[in-house]
């Protein structure tokens, strides 16, 4: 059995509980949490809430610590630190910073000899894969990729952080002109605000200035000046009522050509359609957990991306199963 820890106990964490349970081959050893353990109700019986503190009297009793932080300031921090002592697996998603924090991580991992994987969700992760496929089959081509319909919750967040508003769902809207243009292979070329939109359901506090609280949002760079933003205002009752999930998904899209004369045009399509976002990060979080330790098995030390996964690594069916079943 592959013992897992799970640092943070948000909806990721809550996804990755779950999924632990799916897999015959897993089980959660531990919950590791900076707030009072108390207050923390899991779902799997029996098994401790501990605080952060006490995370290094675990130290060789778990194969692998799944980080269910944020991006923006949890695990560039909290990876680097870990990877010291534990095995472990992030989702670490701002893909500007990927790279240093890749060399954080590996310095850290190969100092305290063990294995990293970050960057493993869906974008990145299993969205990266597939550009790299798209790109390594059809070179004589273009990579498209879109996102939603799906809440984004680090948008979200930031429309939350606006003076006067009370909560908010911010949704991201692929434009269906662009996916078909891109589908009939005529290699457009497309500006953000050409391949999405964006919505916001916005609750706003009593007596707030609404038409200062939209002008913020539609104004705020690198979320939604750079796209064509609307603004919706409801209440918390509706909110709580129409918008309550996290659905997400989206498409990696390869258009390009073959032949001596490139008269053949070929499209490559992965798709997602995830009733929640969060459950579905955590079950590839969970594979590659399963793969990583597999790694670290055979000598594997220092950060690895899901570019240095062998796909095998993540099925917990055997060589010869996978052969007669899947191949």
């Amino acid at each position: 059995m592959i013992r897992i820890g799970i640092v943070g106990y948000g909806n990721l964490a809550k996804g990755a509980e779950c999924a632990i349970a799916q897999n015959p081959d897993m089980c959660l050893a531990a919950v590791f949490t900076r707030r009072d353990p108390e207050t923390v109700q899991i779902t799997t019986p029996d098994v401790p809430v501990e605080h952060m503190d006490e995370i290094l009297k675990w130290k060789n009793k778990l194969d692998i610590l799944l980080l269910c932080g944020g991006s923006a300031t949890d695990l560039p921090a909290m990876t680097p630190v870990l990877a010291k002592d534990f095995n472990v697996v992030d989702s670490f998603d701002t893909h500007a910073n990927i790279p240093a924090h890749y060399g954080a991580v590996d310095a850290a991992a190969v100092q305290g000899g063990h294995i990293a994987v970050i960057s493993a969700g869906w974008d990145p992760g299993l969205f990266s894969l597939n550009r790299l496929f798209g790109a390594a089959v059809l070179p004589q081509g273009k990579d498209y990729t879109f996102w939603g319909k799906g809440v984004s919750q680090g948008h979200s967040d930031a429309v939350r952080r606006i003076p006067g508003v009370a909560d908010c769902r911010q949704y991201t809207i692929p434009v269906d002109a662009a996916m078909d243009a891109v589908r009939r292979g005529e290699d457009p070329v497309l500006t953000t605000r050409d391949k999405h939109t964006r919505y916001c359901y916005v609750v706003a506090e009593e007596g707030a200035d609404q038409a200062a609280i939209e002008k913020a949002i539609k104004t705020m760079p690198n979320y939604f000046s750079d796209y064509d933003t609307t603004v919706e205002f409801i209440t918390a009752e509706e909110l709580a009522r129409d918008h309550s999930g996290l659905p997400h998904g989206g498409s990696v899209i390869r258009s390009g050509v073959t032949g001596w004369d490139k008269e053949c045009r070929q499209t490559m399509e992965f798709k997602l359609t995830l009733d929640s976002n969060p459950q579905f990060t955590a079950s590839v979080l969970v594979a590659v957990a399963r793969a990583a330790v597999k790694m670290y098995e055979r000598g594997q030390r220092g950060c690895k991306t899901v570019f240095d996964i062998a796909p095998a690594d993540l099925s917990s069916l055997s060589r010869e199963e996978l052969i007669a079943h899947l191949l």
